[in-house]
């Protein structure tokens, strides 16, 4: 299993437009981050996590393939905004889209043009397969098994994902005590730690970190970082030896068991 981080940025992505603070000047290309979106190929299928304003970006990067399956944690703009983009995909068909109600619903408001029906669709437009999911319901693609995850992004119930060894959980704030039975064993935990400072809606570095050595994750990765995270060369010596600030377009593996 191999997952690669298409954005590691949190909804203004960094650098921040007009801001010169030292994180967005800097030259280190690991201080880039579009917005957070991750693909994850397994079994040869192709999965990804969020579709936000950067997808068309970010896909040019990596091979072009079918994706398998869109796995959307809410419906906030830095997460979806990407959804139209996904025309050039449906060469291989519709592309399948999994959301819980509350998010589907919003992206049928959004975007309405890609769900009237066949005949009456304007041509170009992406063919979109919405699918809606509930949390601890599994979804199987062939033989992959997703699990949907349920953790709170300030007081908005979101979802996070749990794939084999891997959990993908971003723009969490905290999460019920009886999520963590589907987070038992996890080798490769993904989870958002916006900065230092406490945020009402995001979790810090420091509650990430925190919440993996909870988990008992082996690997770490912090993604949907902000400009106030702090330079990645400098913040990254200060972390545990199993944690990492995750960066965009860096591909890791996971192991199977």
């Amino acid at each position: 299993m191999k997952l690669t981080f298409l954005g590691t940025g949190t909804s203004c992505g960094v650098p921040f437009i007009g801001c010169t603070c030292p994180i967005c000047t800097s030259k280190d290309p690991h201080d880039k981050r579009l917005r957070t979106s991750a693909l994850l190929e397994v079994d040869g299928k192709h999965i990804l996590f969020d579709c936000g304003p950067d997808f068309r970006q970010q896909m040019l990067n990596v091979s072009f393939n079918k994706l398998d399956g869109i796995f959307l944690s809410h419906e906030h703009y830095d997460h979806v905004g990407g959804i139209d983009d996904l025309r050039p995909f449906m060469i291989f068909g519709e592309v399948n889209i999994y959301a819980e109600d509350f998010c589907a619903t919003h992206i049928e408001e959004r975007i309405p043009y890609c769900f009237i029906p066949k005949e009456k669709r304007y041509p170009g437009v992406p063919a979109i397969n919405l699918i809606r999911i509930e949390p601890h319901i599994p979804v199987k693609i062939d033989n992959i098994e997703i699990v949907p995850i349920r953790v709170m992004h300030a007081k908005l119930p979101i979802l996070g994902y749990r794939v084999g060894n891997l959990a993908y959980i971003t723009d969490m704030k905290t999460i019920d005590e009886k999520e963590y039975e589907y987070l038992k064993n996890i080798h490769t935990l993904v989870v958002n730690g916006l900065r230092h400072k406490i945020h009402q809606s995001h979790q810090t570095i420091e509650e990430a970190i925190e919440f993996s050595k909870r988990i008992g994750a082996k690997k770490t990765y912090i993604t949907h970082l902000s400009h106030d995270a702090g330079l990645h060369e400098i913040e990254q010596k200060k972390l545990p030896n199993n944690i990492f600030f995750a960066y965009d377009n860096l591909t890791i593996d996971i192991p199977d068991n």
